[in-house]
């Protein structure tokens, strides 16, 4: 009731501009909905092209995700639990690829990790790995930009549920690993399959740093974004429907995971 009452407190002119920035969300989702091929739909996402692009796409985001897990979940009890001498700092170095724009993203990775990179020409001349414009590379691409929505998820869900748990069971005499595995996980495991979701989505989507480290070739690095971004020359109905699973995918994980950003 509260609530009903302070919206009809609202200035008129508040409702309608809030009304223009709702349509300007929703009007190109509109515009891609209406030129979608819907009648040739099945046999356009089945054409090969963008099957392999599927397949990378699938390849890669998962890969990328299990990084996010593999490295996030440890950064996410750093930066929640440990005491760091400059954490302002830390955290914004963390959430920068959420902001940084995508090219910039994969112009760091290429002089960080490319042949004559500042770690890459080590990875060449003593291991003969060579992350540009492999798979590989665009794993690293889509994880680096997917790991901050890991990680600020799974950071937010530890400092919410605090360490009382944790040193309850310390005082019972279970040891770190116990404790970590049968106390700390259960309690954030709707924050980790929160952010394994976002990580996922995000790392699906990628587009801007994987096309500049690790190119854009067929099988190999051609993700759904890049084969969008081709098939809007040479056959736009491709590049709507390619569109149309993407956007899906995203608004299912939206959806799904709505109370986990939307208060109840």
């Amino acid at each position: 009731m509260a609530g009903a009452i302070m919206s009809n407190r609202l200035p008129a002119a508040v409702t309608w501009v809030g009304f223009v920035a709702l349509g300007l969300l929703v009007l190109p989702i509109v515009g891609l909905l209406q030129r979608a091929p819907w009648s040739s739909l099945p046999s356009i996402l089945g054409e090969s092209e963008v099957l392999e692009a599927l397949r990378v796409s699938l390849i890669v985001s998962l890969a990328a995700t299990a990084a996010c897990i593999v490295l996030g979940l440890p950064l996410a009890f750093v930066l929640a639990r440990r005491r760091l001498r400059f954490p302002r700092i830390v955290r914004a170095v963390v959430m920068l690829p959420m902001v940084l724009p995508p090219v910039v993203a994969g112009t760091a990775l290429l002089f960080a990790l490319g042949r004559r990179g500042l770690v890459g020409q080590w990875l060449d001349s003593w291991f003969g790995v060579s992350l540009p414009f492999t798979t590989a590379g665009s794993v690293v691409a889509a994880a680096f930009v997917a790991l901050p929505f890991f990680v600020v998820t799974v950071e937010a869900a530890l400092r919410q549920a605090g360490d009382d748990l944790d040193e309850a069971a310390a005082t019972l005499g279970a040891g770190a690993w116990a404790t970590l595995a049968h106390v700390t996980l259960p309690t954030i495991r709707p924050a980790l399959a929160a952010g394994t979701a976002l990580a996922w989505a995000r790392a699906l989507g990628e587009f801007g740093a994987t096309l500049t480290f690790a190119g854009n070739f067929p099988g190999r690095t051609r993700t759904l974004p890049l084969e969008t971004y081709l098939a809007l020359e040479r056959n736009p109905e491709a590049a709507v429907a390619i569109s149309l699973v993407l956007m899906a995918v995203a608004l299912a994980v939206l959806v799904t995971l709505r109370d986990r950003w939307m208060p109840r």
